[in-house]
């Protein structure tokens, strides 16, 4: 991708919760975390890539005994629509009789996080708890999953930032914007 077609996205963009805005989602949802699985020791799966910054802004909020390990499933590869399922990596830690908490950047159709969830509860977790920073409202949901513990709901658009990107860029801005739809 050209800098300049990089640029323009970014220019033209819409900018829907500033930075401020994501801290104080993350402090609720570390509250509503810690509330729940505070004595449940567990094993906290970031889903790479778009989960790392969710997960690395979660993580220090939480005083609760937890082990961390990620996984590395995908539907995207850098594209803007989703395929079929692409495993890359799968968590090193046993996950039998373990409580787990699943972080993501965003629950859009949700099949690749009723995959993962499937898979936990294959490995024989104990129970299995999903985060997501953005929640796409889409009606009906095509995997119908539930999130237990999510940030905000955005309109169904190609939004980037905070773990989302836009062909692989923009994952780091610290506010989540979405790409101005062509008219």
């Amino acid at each position: 991708m050209e800098q300049q077609e990089l640029n323009r996205v970014f220019e033209e963009s819409e900018l829907l919760h500033t930075a401020t805005e994501i801290n104080a989602v993350y402090d609720r949802m570390a509250a509503d975390i810690q509330a729940v699985m505070a004595d449940t020791n567990p094993i906290v799966l970031s889903i790479l890539t778009g989960g790392l910054i969710p997960a690395g802004q979660l993580l220090p909020r939480l005083n609760i005994r937890l082990e961390l390990d990620y996984l590395h499933a995908t539907r995207y590869r850098g594209g803007t629509r989703g395929g079929e399922l692409h495993w890359i990596t799968r968590p090193t830690i046993p996950l039998q009789g373990r409580t787990i908490l699943v972080i993501d950047d965003i629950l859009d159709e949700g099949l690749t996080l009723k995959a993962i969830q499937k898979y936990c509860a294959d490995q024989g977790a104990k129970k299995v708890y999903t985060a997501v920073l953005v929640e796409k409202k889409l009606s009906p949901r095509p995997a119908r999953v539930n999130v237990d513990f999510a940030g905000i709901e955005v309109d169904d658009r190609y939004v980037f930032g905070c773990g989302m990107d836009y062909h692989g860029y923009y994952r780091n801005l610290p506010e989540i914007r979405a790409v101005m739809e062509k008219t």
